[in-house]
């Protein structure tokens, strides 16, 4: 709720400056802890991070329980 609130700011923003550099920022800010916890996930069902290249494979991953117990990537 708090990156789609953001986002539609920072694209009234910008549609009033004329500059799109404000929306590319908010997106770049946002799209690398978006990566982590994407990455995050991964490990939590005992998969690499690299999974999250692999589209409808890593949402069932997204949705499935956690793996019991630790696992390889005991964080």
């Amino acid at each position: 709720l708090f990156t789609f609130i953001i986002g539609i700011v920072a694209g009234i923003v910008s549609a009033v400056m004329g500059n799109d550099a404000i929306g590319y920022a908010i997106q770049a800010a946002f799209w690398i802890p978006g990566l982590a916890v994407s990455i995050r996930r991964m490990h939590d069902v005992d998969k690499s991070g690299w999974f999250i290249l692999i589209p409808i494979y890593s949402f069932i991953l997204t949705v499935t329980p956690g793996t019991a117990g630790s696992n390889r990537f005991d964080d």
